[in-house]
């Protein structure tokens, strides 16, 4: 792994266990056991350091995500669950990114460019599953997808996060109500 994927992800994995306020080029150096000045080297500002943070982010999501197994319910049902599982750190920092962009315009692009990458997967997938509408219907099931997953990390859902049949059954539902199946 590269030296900066690791400071990215290190960047991530702090925001996501202390908030915004944690993240230091220290903390960064402490987490990922790299010698003291090793973060300030590669993003000399905290606003370089966030900004290498988020586009790890979006980076990590151009990978992560699954390919379509099964039809769409199970296609969103498992990016769903992945996000709430082995992808928590990152939808958490994600979050605290989310806050931070509405202060922060020199965020806003790029938090914003990887919201938009799962529109248009999500258009895509709808789209060839017979959507009337791909784009509004995107939006509709991307909006229940973010809800379901804050709900399941930062809500009253993380005591008992949904389970991979559970989000499905309910992305049934959500495709049946707009014609999708």
């Amino acid at each position: 792994m590269e030296r900066l994927e690791v400071i990215g992800d290190t960047a991530i994995a702090v925001i996501a266990a202390d908030g915004m306020r944690g993240l230091t080029h220290r903390a960064v150096d402490r987490a990922a056991g790299l010698p003291a000045g090793s973060t300030s080297y590669y993003a000399r500002t905290r606003a370089a350091l966030l900004e290498l943070a988020i586009s790890r982010i979006v980076e990590l999501d151009r990978v992560d995500v699954p390919p379509p197994a099964g039809g769409p319910a199970e296609f969103i049902a498992g990016y769903a669950h992945e996000a709430i599982t082995s992808g928590r750190t990152r939808m958490l920092a994600r979050y605290e990114f989310a806050l931070e962009a509405t202060r922060r315009p020199e965020l806003r692009a790029v938090y914003d460019e990887g919201g938009l990458l799962i529109r248009r997967q999500a258009a895509s997938m709808l789209a060839a599953s017979g959507s009337a509408d791909p784009e509004r219907h995107a939006t509709l099931v991307v909006d229940w997808m973010e809800g379901t997953i804050f709900g399941a990390l930062a809500g009253t859902g993380s005591l008992a996060p949904p389970t991979l049949e559970a989000l499905t059954a309910s992305a049934r539902e959500i495709l049946a109500g707009i014609g999708v199946g």
